[in-house]
């Protein structure tokens, strides 16, 4: 394999999913990086008001993700991701005719639903339509893309904010409209996934439910308490650097730009051997242990001066980073071979929970914990994020016995691994 083709998605399907994921996150990159100003010098929103319609977004986001992915799996995956993104793209071009915070809040609530439902769409499609072998390195290559877009439009979107303008701030959203319409056009085009339950019929019987499968549940949440590597990177790391470290602020755009680097060079790298749940369960390991060293390294920079302050927060973002790459790939193992075929939608959704869940408490409760409590509140969330890994694959064996014994007759469902193939049973 020449070094260009290492570059790329395995399959070509694999290409047009990360192709089209890239220009996803252009367009969405560009309105996230420039939202705090739009919002608060187009629309004319407090900082109070914004933050707070952004958690009713969230709110909704986790009211969502089930019911959505259960009408993912009815009107079939690619059908409900594709008219999602159309949906997505039309409440962008709203924005321009939204003043104040009533009409705001209901503008976000919308497109939380609309999200929701093409999360849903977007991974049960992605399941259902690259072989099982190939899964787990197809998202790897997905992410490395993902990156890629968001810091492509971040740039476009600190061009906008640098003119200083009104009228190329307001360009803002309807670019990203104009931009998520051409990737709707691109979901469309995908091609249709393999014939499987989730496609061809109707869902299986009740009994089938992914809240009914206590242990994926619960994977799910303690993936949740996994997800701190992103509440580390974006909110924690960062206001420790500003209110616990005499380093330079000028720094974190160094940070965040090693953090970007390391994700799109080795996501892939590190996704390898994460296929089983035995595989995933050990990134899982990992993953705890690289957010724990994290938290340990940049405590220390509490009590450091000059050049070594720097050097230890960079070593720390690099960690958290390595948690971050073991994280998600222990994601995807899971979710490729714990999700029942008849209901990808639905095990989406159920999978989100944990992680919007996160969304919703991590920040302040970690911030609180590491930066207002104590420097050793750092450690706490670095043990909270171990403690989680390594109960992940009790409950990963568990929920893979559910999976298989509720089937008529220990029928075994296509795509999942025997409990022999991947693990010792679980009493």
């Amino acid at each position: 394999m020449s070094r260009a083709q290492r570059l790329l998605a395995p399959t070509s399907l694999g290409r047009s999913l990360a192709a089209q994921s890239a220009l996803y996150a252009v367009g969405t990159g560009v309105f996230v990086s420039g939202n705090a100003v739009y919002f608060t010098r187009i629309v004319g929103l407090t900082p109070t008001q914004v933050g707070l319609g952004i958690s009713l977004g969230g709110a909704v986001s986790v009211l969502a993700a089930v019911p959505a992915g259960r009408l993912a799996d009815r009107v079939g995956l690619r059908t409900s991701w594709t008219g999602a993104a159309f949906v997505e793209a039309l409440l962008y071009l709203a924005y321009p005719w939204v003043h104040g915070l009533s009409g705001f809040v209901v503008l976000v609530a919308c497109l939380a639903l609309a999200q929701a439902l093409g999360a849903g769409g977007r991974g049960g499609y992605t399941l259902a339509a690259v072989p099982r072998a190939d899964r787990v390195r197809v998202l790897a290559f997905v992410r490395s893309a993902l990156n890629i877009g968001f810091t492509v439009g971040a740039l476009l979107a600190g061009l906008a904010l640098a003119t200083g303008r009104a009228d190329v701030i307001r360009a803002i959203p309807l670019v990203t409209a104009v931009v998520l319409l051409v990737n709707g056009v691109l979901v469309a085009r995908l091609p249709a996934a393999e014939p499987g339950p989730a496609e061809v019929s109707a869902p299986a019987p009740a009994a089938g439910r992914a809240l009914r499968n206590r242990r994926f549940v619960l994977l799910s949440g303690l993936n949740g308490l996994m997800a701190v590597d992103q509440v580390l990177l974006s909110v924690v790391f960062p206001l420790w650097l500003v209110s616990r470290t005499d380093a330079p602020h000028a720094v974190l755009a160094w940070l965040y730009g090693t953090n970007t680097v390391l994700v799109v060079l080795l996501q892939v790298r590190a996704s390898r051997g994460a296929e089983t749940v035995a595989g995933a369960a050990r990134a899982a390991r990992f993953a705890g242990l690289a957010a724990l060293a994290a938290c340990a390294v940049t405590m220390t920079t509490a009590w450091t001066v000059g050049v070594g302050t720097i050097v230890l927060l960079w070593l720390g973002y690099v960690l958290v980073t390595g948690a971050e790459l073991f994280h998600s790939a222990a994601g995807w193992g899971f979710l490729s071979e714990l999700t029942d075929p008849e209901r990808r939608g639905e095990y989406q959704g159920v999978w989100k929970l944990g992680q919007q869940a996160q969304l919703m408490v991590g920040p302040v409760t970690c911030t609180w914990l590491a930066v207002s409590w104590h420097p050793e509140g750092l450690l706490l969330v670095g043990l909270v994020a171990l403690v989680a890994s390594l109960l992940m694959s009790q409950a990963a064996y568990g929920a893979q016995r559910w999976l298989l014994g509720w089937k008529p007759g220990g029928v075994e469902p296509a795509g999942v691994d025997t409990i022999e193939q991947t693990g010792p049973a679980v009493p």
